[in-house]
């Protein structure tokens, strides 16, 4: 009889390990595109760095020194607007609450390089979006301030806040020392073409209920009208945003999106010697990009992308994104774009649905476009005693 069993068992486990295990899956793909438009060089910029990338998948189309860090002069007020946003989203600013326009705040007006000022008074009450209004069209050194302020309690806890937004954002290249971007003598106040892009990336995609003060044309308050400085939105209707920054160490320097065909690109300039060299630099970089690229999304957040086998679980797992994945391919070549589930090896119940269980991967021959974490569709909870004990067995020759 113990030989009996111990054949019986034998045979079991020879059967439970030529099971399939988990493995990386092919998601659907079209078939390849018959060819593509050839892609020129991009345009020559005479500019101390340059980027431009698509706002949806973040893949960087054209660039020149893109991480080298630079002085952000003014641009540092969309990483001030992403903070504020973030505030009115989870409700910890309003747009009608009014702020006490403090003396720093309203020195800052007066007292700039570039003479940025929305001409606050002295302990006057603004409301927020009137303060917003005046930091994004008019680039109010003043406003800023007082948004920071009244966000934080001082500019300097403001600045700390800006560093920890920075690090979610993924910005490997960026320091704050302000919220407006005034010189500052401590050279830790820098950042680079790449992350202007990327924050500016994520006003667009993260706040569409507020990103349309980067559109606004004129502002006027306390009888004072001031035109936005970013004149690309006189010459090109696509074009809504973003922010221009001027000082003498920085250059003049102007980060620009535009949208056209729910394709969006966004062009960032960095240190040109004019107004009309920053404006004609970023024309010249998203005509590129609308030219020569177009924007394919593959999957939609929640979409099922693919299943997995879990390890101590009855059933397979439907996996999904928890956001959008789009590619970004030169004319002709959307269909191309090979998505690719790779899943982990060891996928043991139970597992929630905010586990990350492998990546989707979206390839062009040899180049990586995107990749983001897929999970599991719903929690998966563990199986019976018998499927328990089985899988433990073949986990043992994983």
């Amino acid at each position: 009889m113990r030989l009996v069993a111990q054949f019986i068992a034998f045979c079991t486990l020879t059967v439970l390990l030529a099971m399939p295990a988990a493995r990386a899956v092919d998601a659907p793909v079209a078939a390849p595109a018959a060819a593509a438009a050839p892609v020129p060089p991009p345009p020559s910029i005479a500019a101390k760095s340059y980027v431009l990338i698509d706002a949806y998948s973040r893949q960087v189309l054209a660039g020149q020194n893109e991480t080298a860090r630079v002085d952000p002069a003014s641009l540092t007020k969309l990483m001030t607007s992403y903070a504020v946003f973030s505030a009115l989203r989870d409700g910890k600013l309003k747009l009608d609450q009014e702020v006490v326009v403090s003396e720093h705040a309203w020195r800052a007006g007066g007292a700039v390089t570039d003479g940025s000022t929305s001409f606050l008074e002295l302990n006057s009450k603004v409301k927020v979006e009137d303060l917003l209004q005046g930091m994004i069209v008019q680039s109010g050194n003043d406003a800023t301030i007082a948004l920071a302020e009244a966000l934080a309690g001082s500019e300097s806890t403001f600045a700390a806040l800006l560093n920890q937004y920075s690090d979610r954002l993924g910005l490997t290249g960026s320091h704050w020392n302000n919220s407006s971007g005034v010189p500052d003598p401590d050279p830790a106040h820098y950042t680079t073409a790449r992350d202007i892009a990327i924050i500016s990336a994520a006003l667009a995609t993260e706040f569409p209920q507020y990103y349309h003060y980067f559109s606004q044309k004129s502002f006027t308050f306390n009888g004072h009208k001031q035109d936005n400085r970013n004149r690309l939105l006189l010459r090109d209707p696509t074009v809504d945003g973003l922010k221009t920054g001027h000082t003498q160490e920085a250059g003049y320097c102007l980060a620009a999106s535009a949208l056209r065909n729910g394709t969006r690109f966004i062009s960032v300039v960095m240190g040109t010697d004019s107004f009309a060299a920053r404006e004609d630099a970023s024309a010249a970089l998203l005509g590129y990009g609308f030219n020569f690229f177009e924007t394919r999304k593959l999957y939609t957040a929640n979409q099922v992308v693919g299943s997995a086998h879990v390890w101590k679980a009855s059933d397979m797992a439907d996996v999904v994104l928890h956001q959008d994945i789009a590619a970004t391919v030169p004319r002709g070549l959307t269909d191309s774009a090979k998505p690719t589930l790779v899943l982990d090896k060891r996928i043991v119940a139970p597992v929630s649905s905010g586990q990350a269980v492998g990546k989707l991967r979206v390839t062009l021959g040899d180049k990586v476009l995107a990749e983001l974490p897929v999970y599991p569709a719903h929690d998966v909870p563990a199986g019976g005693f018998f499927r328990r004990l089985i899988d433990t067995i073949r986990l043992w020759f994983v």
